[in-house]
């Protein structure tokens, strides 16, 4: 007879929480300024302004900053990054779970879906753009995520989560 494994579960509240750890990756809000005297007509022009970047609030622990970074830079590959710190990949996966109450499976991938999210939603990125930029690999990999967190293709998903004005409000 085999025993259900039952999910970990903290029992007390987490350090930080996945907002705060989330770096988005625009950088800059498309802006209308218009020109001209008085005397002509006015001339609207089109310009993108950096962003006012959030202060990214250090956790105070170097490893899971530096991971975040890691992730936020597109690379998903969590095996490389604990080898180039000298760590086992069960040790970034538990630090994860101690400060955020997620497995770092969860952490990796909602990461992953929320950047692949705003750079559909935002950008005019090719799938396989947002496919490398968010750290899901190839077009095959984005359409298989969409598919299974959406039930739809990446296509579809952008024109379902896609405002008017979106696309280009933001660049990288």
């Amino acid at each position: 007879m085999s025993e259900k494994i039952k999910p970990r579960v903290l029992r007390f509240e987490p350090q930080v929480t996945f907002d705060e750890l989330y770096r988005s990756p625009l950088r800059r809000e498309r802006r209308y300024e218009t020109t001209g005297d008085g005397t002509t007509e006015p001339q609207v022009k089109t310009v993108y302004v950096e962003l006012e970047q959030p202060v990214v609030k250090s956790t105070g622990i170097r490893v899971l900053d530096e991971y975040v970074d890691y992730i936020a830079a597109g690379h998903s590959d969590v095996t490389a990054f604990c080898h180039s710190h000298g760590l086992r990949r069960s040790d970034i996966d538990s630090l994860l779970f101690v400060l955020t109450g997620m497995r770092g499976i969860d952490f990796r991938q909602r990461y992953q879906l929320r950047m692949m999210d705003e750079l559909l939603r935002y950008t005019d990125l090719t799938p396989a753009e947002v496919a490398r930029r968010s750290g899901i690999g190839s077009v095959n990999n984005l359409y298989l995520v969409t598919k299974r967190n959406y039930k739809e293709s990446p296509v579809e998903h952008r024109r379902k989560i896609r405002l008017k004005g979106d696309e280009g409000r933001y660049k990288l």
